[in-house]
């Protein structure tokens, strides 16, 4: 209980989209076994599910940048309830058709109004904090939408042979319940006045455009470029280890993965409140590298114990450390160092660099694994997590230069050295 209390004081609509989350994130089944309906229903090929992600990946590009502008300009709550109105409808009527292409078209499509809302969601939870309270709020953020996810994996592979429409149904019901949570109770979306040192960086600047905030902000593009290829290799825990689960243990295989995906989420809920309350006093530079290297780790593992069930769930959960650290990293790193007038179209910016990287990456990953094998897919991935580590390691080392603002050079331990970063 008391590393909960780490999280009081935020302000009240922080904590209605805390429970959105939870609410539409007990729906997310889909996803997590989209490569299995692609491989086991719809039969394609490790390459064609490639192409699938990629062809999906193409629909959201346009979606995250008119979401990330829409964000900036218009009231972000009623863009979220209008754009999960319409994902609900979809998945309402794939709950109703038989699975196909069709329904799968329909599916992509809901995928992409919740992109459009994406920039939304995350421009609130910056908007509705303070930069000391920041990284409370994302990681407040981040627990509720496991909390909502511990269970929906398993429950996904439990339906998955006979009841997929169920999983559907269910996901348009949780994000329907969500959509009514926040139409109704959040009242005012105004953001905080924040001042200091530490908020410098956010001053807005309205008549600015996104490439002259780039141009301020040159660090960013390396944070873009770690932070994609990282997003690509973390991407493949939902494509080539279901892939390789089904093909070791047959029909078993989506119930494995789904387990291992419910201890991820479980992982989640029990550590990030520990993580958050523990590591407080590094820096956001620091927790994005503990976490890639961790990630590496947890694929090796997965690697190495290939076949034997008990070290897949060794390996998800040094993999799910990885994810907490960095996932509570990110938010507060990017939403520190920009304007806050851009918040939205920085979100859609990131989420369109990461969908074309992820699905070059993608496409790749499932050449080779229809070609060459498992092993030789899992080194790829494991050098490209590597290289994303190396990029965050370059981004750690130029960041104080660049934003001096945010290091106090005051900042002491007890025996006089600089505060961890």
């Amino acid at each position: 209980m008391k590393l909960l209390n780490q999280y009081r004081g935020l302000r009240r609509e922080i904590y209605i989209l805390f429970f959105g989350r939870i609410v539409t994130n007990f729906g997310s089944m889909i996803w997590p076994v989209m490569t299995m309906i692609l491989s086991q229903k719809i039969g394609l090929t490790a390459e064609g599910i490639a192409y699938f992600f990629i062809a999906s990946g193409l629909v959201m590009l346009p979606a995250n940048l008119i979401g990330g502008k829409l964000a900036d300009r218009c009231n972000k709550k009623w863009l979220i309830v209008i754009c999960d109105s319409i994902s609900i409808l979809c998945f309402f009527i794939c709950a109703a058709i038989p699975l196909g292409i069709g329904s799968i078209v329909i599916f992509v499509l809901a995928g992409a109004f919740q992109s459009i809302e994406y920039p939304s969601y995350e421009a609130l939870f910056a908007d509705l904090s303070t930069t000391k309270d920041r990284e409370r709020a994302y990681s407040l953020e981040y627990l509720g939408v496991n909390l909502g996810m511990v269970l929906s994996p398993t429950i996904a592979g439990l339906l998955f042979k006979d009841y997929l429409w169920l999983s559907f149904l269910i996901s348009g019901i949780s994000i329907g319940l969500s959509t009514i949570l926040i139409a109704v109770l959040i009242k005012d979306i105004t953001p905080v006045e924040d001042s200091g040192e530490e908020a410098a960086y956010q001053e807005k600047k309205d008549s600015a455009s996104l490439f002259a905030i780039l141009k301020e902000n040159p660090l960013l593009l390396l944070y873009l470029l770690g932070g994609a290829l990282y997003s690509a290799a973390y991407g493949q825990y939902t494509f080539i280890m279901p892939l390789d689960m089904a093909a070791v243990h047959g029909d078993n295989g989506a119930v494995i993965f789904g387990t291992a995906s419910s201890l991820n989420c479980l992982t989640v809920i029990i550590f990030t409140p520990l993580i958050t309350k523990i590591f407080v006093k590094i820096r956001e530079t620091g927790k994005m590298l503990t976490g890639r290297l961790l990630v590496c780790a947890g694929y090796l593992i997965f690697l190495l114990v290939l076949g034997f069930i008990p070290g897949y769930y060794l390996s998800m959960l040094i993999f799910t450390w990885g994810e907490i650290f960095s996932t509570v990293s990110e938010g507060p790193y990017i939403s520190t160092r920009i304007p806050a007038s851009h918040r939205g179209r920085i979100n859609g910016l990131m989420s369109v660099v990461y969908s074309v990287v992820v699905g070059i990456i993608e496409l790749t990953v499932g050449k080779l694994y229809d070609r060459a094998g498992s092993t030789t897919t899992w080194t790829f991935i494991l050098a490209i997590a590597l290289i994303s580590t190396a990029a965050t390691v370059l981004l750690k080392s130029l960041d104080r230069k660049a934003y001096p603002k945010l290091y106090d050079p005051r900042e002491k331990t007890p025996d006089g050295s600089r505060t961890a970063e």
